[in-house]
């Protein structure tokens, strides 16, 4: 199947075309398909065709029109005045499979899982084992042996192994995992993830569950024993029924000690099985959408070709306009074939096949009074092709308009296709809203479908306000400041802090390694502050499961990997005497427990905080809480924690108390806010005052067949509510920005630094002074590498941040790289024009290969190979500083 995805002006396009494609089928080790001559297979693999089901309208052109596509040579007509070419894409879903097989490894002693794919791609299998004895559904890490090369362990509860062809020619990625028949371990779970589309690719909404003992529940999500190929069809049904059997030996008297913990496993045998599954992926293809225009010297009238390598039906959805203000008009007759009216607004003309090539197109006459040509392309009834979220422009007068400045027309189709789908987000309310009132809903629907209709409610009618939120200005407070030019009067905010803040992240995946971090830390504190950094953010300090201390155990116990309580508070102290504020990384959502309920259970807490079941929200159930339900998402790994009761946060607000009096601390880096309501961080931070507070709110961006949208405003809103709920007390990394940059800087697109306002695209467009920007940080990048910043491109981001508003974080890897000086000058830059969280940006250019901007008046910056300098006048623009693809001015 495939969509075209530029730009859909509806929710969810349906896919409508399948594109041919061949997808190799990779058949078990034993199962040698040259052996039957019948089977239209080579040796080892067999080939699946997808055929396409797609219907060409061809409709023949008049004569005239014919011999006028014939004349119409653009590559040599001195008549034409305009021409350019549009690069667009399009996604292409592939369907192809892969297969799970058990087998003996290749000295017959060990088994092995081999799991590989047809599809090409950067593939991951993300997974884990349980032991015998386990209960829940908790992955553990698998025995060092039994990780393959190149294996990456995920905190503690799974590994990451990269998918590789095993040898050059073959078509499948595959990875082996060899283990002991006679090891504790009871299963392999695994889910398979595509990294460059960050899709995963679950069983049936679960993870993959491969057992190795044949008395474990079937819980939906198991894959092989005792199933044959029932996936194979055609000339493979005969081997319908083959099971690949092959029994593991018993162990020998020395593991009897082992098996005797469990005796459903005194006779554990295993049975070798293969199993395939489908699996569909998002392809980008590129296409081109030429177009030409030219004079008629017979007619005097103005001739638009236009042209497109795009496969299938393409409707031109087409226009004029008269002036620069691009209002959809109607042109006179002629049209082309294949032409209807559309609402009296637009007219809709089908492109025609060529003779010769894989291409359509069309003509248009028009009158040389229209000023432009608007069109945009659709593929389907919700399937529409733009040009960077605008309709397609061509000039029409011979001007020396520059292709790919669009405006936005007053009547699109994007307005018109928002409208029926904001009318049909009302009706669905209205519907869902009747049932739940009426007299015989109330009689028949049980609480808990109740509940789930509410929650339908609440969806619809927060993409109803995201779209009503999209089309007015939400800024809160900067949006008065805007006609302001004079600087503001420091005043502190937990939100903010003074406004000029530049923040320091002091240590990255691996510092806990050293056991010393803390003096080491404290051995950089006057370099960190001759930098010019205001703020420093410090690990989590307390006892945890985890050696990075994301696990918190005993709250009260601040001695970690990171070094002891003594050293913690001698390096708040040395940081303080250089004139920086101190934050302390706490963990707020989640606790491990000290030991298990009467079910085996761990959710018993010990320690100072000696919490019970009632901490721990009821809707996890990997941890059978008894409290209320969670007010945010889950973190499975550990105990999500009640913060509805109020033992709980009187506990909370203690804690944070005693960490401010007796280590010094100034302020909080929230970890995972995303998981209980921002209206209690609110009560924390008002209960402990800090000089400064940011939240991590961290989701995905929105994309489409994996390519990120342009308009990401539906992300900042979700982080900018968060940051309403706190009341404005804490700030929050800008996730949305950090997106925003890595597809601009990767794909040279930076026309998406700006939104459809005009404005920065990220929370630093809407609430500046509440945005901390960053780039990097210990798990997007160090050795974790979850969303490394793209390569050698590292200063372009540093570039955008530290000359905007906002409050700007730079990871410790920078400061102390080759990467110092440069961030250095940055930092001067910021510091000497008096650059703040409230600054004001005026973007003026944000094109294919190059985005700039001026702030506050002051300073001028450029990122992205394009050509930028600004512009010459009373101001006296000097050079400030210049790098890779970067250049800064400031004012003389």
């Amino acid at each position: 199947m495939a969509a075209v995805t530029i730009d859909s002006l509806l929710q969810n396009p349906t896919l409508l075309f399948r594109p041919k494609a061949k997808v190799m089928l990779k058949p078990p080790r034993s199962l040698d398909c040259s052996r039957n001559r019948k089977l239209p297979l080579s040796r080892g693999s067999c080939f699946c065709s997808f055929n396409p089901r797609r219907t060409i309208h061809v409709v023949r052109a008049s004569s005239s029109e014919t011999a006028l596509i014939g004349n119409f040579d653009t590559s040599s007509s001195d008549d034409i005045f305009y021409k350019d070419i549009f690069p667009v894409k399009r996604i292409e879903k592939v369907e192809g499979k892969f297969f799970i097989r058990l087998d003996r490894s290749k000295d017959q002693h060990d088994w092995q899982l081999t799991v590989g794919c047809s599809l090409p791609g950067k593939w991951i299998l993300h997974w884990g084992v349980s032991y015998l004895g386990d209960s829940g559904s908790e992955w553990d890490q698998p025995p060092k042996g039994m990780r393959p090369p190149g294996s990456i362990p995920i905190k503690d509860y799974a590994i990451e192994t990269p998918l590789k062809k095993l040898s050059e020619g073959d078509i499948f990625h595959e990875v082996e995992i060899d283990f002991n028949p006679s090891s504790e371990i009871a299963a392999i779970h695994f889910v398979l993830k595509d990294e460059e589309t960050g899709a995963w690719y679950q069983h049936r909404g679960m993870d993959f569950k491969v057992p190795l003992v044949d008395y474990l529940e079937d819980d939906g999500n198991t894959v092989g024993a005792k199933r044959g190929f029932g996936v194979w069809s055609g000339a493979l049904q005969q081997f319908s029924n083959v099971l690949l059997k092959s029994e593991a030996s018993h162990a020998d008297s020395q593991n009897n000690s082992i098996e005797s913990k469990d005796s459903k496993n005194k006779n554990r045998c295993l049975e070798g099985f293969y199993e395939e599954q489908s699996i569909v992926k998002e392809v980008s293809v590129g296409n081109l959408v030429s177009v030409a225009v030219r004079k008629s010297p017979e007619t005097g009238k103005v001739i638009v070709c236009l042209e497109t390598d795009i496969p299938g039906d393409v409707v031109v959805h087409w226009g004029v306009c008269r002036d620069d203000a691009k209002i959809w008009e109607i042109p006179a007759a002629p049209y082309p074939p294949e032409t209807t009216v559309f609402k009296n607004k637009a007219l809709r003309t089908l492109l025609q096949p060529k003779a010769t090539g894989n291409r359509s197109g069309a003509l248009f006459t028009l009158d040389e009074e229209h000023f432009g040509f608007l069109f945009v392309l659709k593929l389907d009834d919700n399937t529409w092709l733009k040009f960077k979220e605008n309709d397609f422009y061509v000039p029409l007068l011979g001007t020396s308009s520059v292709p790919g400045q669009y405006g936005q027309s007053d009547i699109t189709t994007e307005e018109i296709s928002s409208k029926s789908y904001t009318d049909g987000i009302i009706n669905e309310i209205r519907n869902l809203v009747s049932g739940l009132s009426s007299e015989k809903s109330q009689k028949t629907k049980t609480k808990e479908v109740q509940e789930s209709i509410l929650q339908e409610i609440e969806q619809l009618a927060a993409e109803a306000y995201s779209i009503f939120r999209s089309s007015i200005t939400t800024v809160p407070e900067e949006v008065v400041s805007e006609t302001e030019t004079t600087k503001p009067a420091v005043k502190i905010s937990s939100g903010t802090g003074t406004g000029f803040e530049i923040l320091c992240q002091g240590f990255n995946w691996e510092s806990h390694k050293s056991g010393r971090w803390y003096m080491e830390l404290k051995e950089k504190a006057s370099e960190i502050s001759s930098l010019g950094f205001t703020v420093i953010w410090l690990p989590p300090p307390t006892e945890s499961v985890s050696p990075e201390g994301y696990m918190p155990k005993d709250l009260y116990n601040l001695n970690s990997r990171y070094g002891t309580i003594a050293e913690l508070k001698e390096l708040v102290k040395s940081l303080h005497e250089v004139g920086i504020k101190v934050l302390g990384d706490v963990v707020l959502n989640h606790r491990c427990a000290h030991f298990k309920n009467q079910n085996g259970v761990w959710n018993i807490f010990g320690g100072r905080l000696n919490w019970d079941d009632r901490a721990v929200v009821a809707d996890d159930p990997h941890f059978q809480g008894r409290g209320n339900k969670s007010s945010g998402d889950n973190f499975h790994a550990a105990p999500n924690i009640d913060h509805s009761q109020e033992f709980v946060r009187k506990d909370l607000k203690e804690w944070l108390g005693w960490l401010r009096e007796e280590i010094g601390y100034d302020g909080w880096r929230l970890d995972f806010v995303r998981g209980f309501w921002g209206g209690y961080v609110k009560d924390y931070l008002e209960a402990s005052e800090p000089y400064f507070a940011v939240g991590e709110y961290w989701d995905s961006l929105s994309y489409t067949y994996g390519e990120m949208d342009h308009n990401q405003d539906s992300h900042r809103q979700r982080i900018v509510d968060w940051i309403n709920a706190t009341n404005g007390t804490a700030g929050a990394f800008d996730v949305t920005t950090k997106g925003i940059l890595h597809s601009a800087l990767e794909r040279c697109e930076y026309w998406r630094l700006s939104d459809k306002k005009g404005k920065p695209p990220g929370v630093v467009g809407w609430w500046p002074s509440r945005a901390v920007t960053f780039i990097e940080n210990h798990d997007t990048g160090s050795t974790q590498g979850h969303w490394r910043f793209p390569g050698g491109k590292e200063m372009q981001g540093y570039a955008y941040i530290l000359t905007h508003p906002g409050t700007p974080a730079v990871f410790y890897d920078h400061i102390f790289s080759h990467h110092r000086s440069e961030i250095a000058n940055l930092i001067s830059v910021r510091n000497r024009n008096g650059i703040h969280c409230r600054s004001l940006v005026k973007i003026v250019k944000a094109e294919r290969d190059v985005y700039a901007a001026i702030i506050d008046e002051k300073v001028a910056m450029k990122i992205g190979p394009g050509y930028y300098e600004p512009p010459s006048g009373s101001q006296g623009w000097s050079l400030a500083l210049e790098g890779r693809d970067y250049k800064v001015w400031e004012t003389s």
